[in-house]
Parts: structure tokens; C-alpha cells; sequence
């Protein structure tokens, strides 16, 4: 397994050896998890699986320390790149996965089930774009596949509990109403890429997938918020066009920086998440539809925010965060 040490990874990894599948896992060398956890934690994080140790950018290490000479029946992955620049989706969403196919393909691999995202559906970022080519690339292969495109997930609409918690306003872009979706945790998704091992019906397929529950908008985030915490809902409206003037400026700029040029592309993808919804989009009306976007599992988005103001949980929100 690969994308093992994030949050869905390691909700992944624990479906899996809870039903009965041994699990390889393939980590940087002095793997860790982040801010959030030590290095010396990676076996409890990961417990039940078996850890090995090399570069997945390097095709020889996938294939001598990955593979090691051995069989293996399914790749599963849910490695992406940890900051979706072109540089870093390029690297890690498209050529690692490469590597990985082809060592796959070569070890006798008959089956990859993909982590990738339901915002390929509309590809306007790099990182998009880099998904894509390589899903492309393992349909043609001639390997059985699962490609999972999950919808929002709990910890990416997690980051103003703090703020408002500190009797901030919540944040929403235009209205709070432009974009909705249906959020999916990070156990319940992946139960669903666990099951695509065992379930026929999920093989040579693109499978949308969604949490319980009707499709809520950012608004709706924030009016139950402030309803948990018991106070009268406060919104600050943020314009689109604000956005816009960002990215403006810092294309500008990235003439001359990389690192700026790089900011630009993170304000553009902040700009995506708050003018696209994450549900499935009708290809003959250019629309999203709630109704078409599958559910599974049995968490919400709300349950999910009750767990963090009582600090019975704790959002890991990594390199993506925006708030």
C-alpha cells in the first residue's frame, strides 16, 4: 500500500487488516505523520501492517524495497501530493504512481485500487490534471482497477471551529452558498476502498462516493456550528473577486519568484474549493446533482464537529489547510 501514513491511509490500512488482508505498507525512509505525530509512532499508527522503507520516486526502490521480489494481489494507494503545485503533483500524483504501476504490472499485480478525487471531474489546476493522466494510464493498462473519487472530506471543513469557537465570525465566499457537498470520513472512506478488494461490482469502475446524509453548503456548516456551540450565528462574506485580485497579484509576482508562482497556483485552488461544488457533475448540463452522488457510511460532518468542540477529536489538516 502507498499514502499509508495520512489520515485515510491509516483508516484504510485498519479496514483492511480488520478484514483478514495482510498489508504491506511502502513509506519514506523515517516516515512520519507531520506536526501531529512522532516518527517512533508509525508502527501503533499503522498496527497489523507490515512496513517497508524506500523512495516512491525512484522506480528501483519501489521495485526492490516495495516489491521485494514478492507477490502481491492489489496495489492500493492514497498517496497524493502533499501540497497539489505542479511540481509536487506532477512528481507524486502522476510519475510515482507510474513507477508503481509498472513494478505492479511486472510483479503480477492483478488489481490497483486509486484513491484519486472527485474534482477531476471539472480540471482546472495542475494537480487535477496530473490525477487524471495517470487514471488514464491504468485504464489502459489492462489491470483490474477501482478509481475512488470521494467527495469533501470532515478534516478539509474542519478549520473555523477554532475561530469561532474564539467568537470569531464564520468565513464563507459570497453568499455561503455558491458550493455544497457531502462530506465523507475518513473511516467511512476507507471501509469503501477496502470493500473495492472484495466487491466485484466496484472493478473497472469510477466510483463516486459521498458520506450519509443530504448535500449541505458551507452556510449550512456554519449556522450548525454556532448551533453546537449554542450562539447566534455571525457570517463575514468573503467576494470571489478578492480571490481573483490574489491570484492576479501573485501571478504577477511569480515572474520573478517560484515561490510566489507557487502561491498563485495554492490561491487558485482555494478559489476552485470555493466556487465548485464536490459532487458528481451532470456532463450534459454542466451541473452538479446531489441526487446522483452515492452515499455510504454512517458519519457526519456534524457528529464529526460535536467530537471537536468537546475535544474528543482532532482535526489533521496538514499542508491543505486554508483557514
Amino acid at each position: 500500500m502507498l499514502g499509508a501514513t495520512g489520515t485515510i491511509g491509516r483508516a484504510t490500512v485498519k479496514a483492511l487488516v480488520d478484514r483478514g488482508h495482510e498489508v504491506v505498507c511502502f513509506l519514506r525512509t523515517n516516515a512520519g505523520f507531520g506536526v501531529d505525530h512522532a516518527p517512533d509512532e508509525t508502527s501503533r499508527l499503522l498496527h497489523g501492517a507490515a512496513l517497508r522503507f524506500g523512495d516512491v520516486t525512484d522506480p528501483a526502490s519501489v521495485d526492490a524495497d516495495g516489491f521485494h521480489g514478492e507477490k502481491f494481489d492489489v496495489l492500493v494507494s492514497c498517496l497524493a501530493s502533499r501540497t497539489g503545485t505542479p511540481k509536487d503533483a506532477w512528481a507524486i500524483d502522476y510519475r510515482a504512481h507510474c513507477h508503481a504501476l509498472k513494478a505492479a504490472k511486472a510483479d503480477g499485480v492483478e488489481h490497483m485500487v486509486l484513491l484519486s478525487a472527485i474534482c477531476v471531474q471539472k480540471p482546472l489546476l495542475e494537480f487535477q490534471k496530473a490525477k487524471l493522466a495517470f487514471e488514464a494510464e491504468l485504464i489502459a493498462s489492462g489491470m483490474t482497477y477501482s478509481i475512488v473519487r470521494p467527495t469533501a472530506f470532515f478534516k478539509s471543513l474542519s478549520g473555523q471551529v477554532e475561530r469561532v469557537k474564539r467568537g470569531k465570525p464564520f468565513l464563507v465566499f459570497g453568499d455561503g452558498e455558491l458550493t455544497a457537498c457531502k462530506p465523507i470520513s475518513d473511516r467511512d472512506l476507507g471501509e469503501f476502498i477496502a470493500r473495492c478488494l472484495d466487491d466485484p461490482a466496484c472493478r473497472n469502475r469510477i466510483l463516486p462516493i459521498g458520506g450519509p446524509g443530504e448535500a449541505i453548503t458551507p452556510r449550512q456548516q456554519g449556522e450548525e456550528l454556532f448551533r453546537l456551540l449554542g450562539r447566534e450565528p455571525r457570517f463575514r462574506h468573503v467576494p470571489v473577486a478578492l480571490l481573483d485580485a490574489v491570484i492576479l497579484a501573485l501571478d504577477t509576482l511569480g515572474i520573478v519568484s517560484q515561490r510566489l508562482k507557487d502561491k498563485a497556483e495554492l490561491a487558485r485552488i482555494g478559489r476552485y474549493y470555493a466556487t465548485q461544488s464536490m459532487l458528481v457533475l451532470d456532463p450534459g448540463t454542466g451541473r452538479y446533482d446531489a441526487a446522483a452522488t452515492p452515499s455510504f457510511g454512517s458519519d457526519t460532518l456534524f457528529d464529526y464537529y460535536r467530537q471537536l468542540i468537546r475535544g474528543t477529536a482532532r482535526a489533521e489538516r496538514g499542508d491543505h489547510a486554508v483557514f
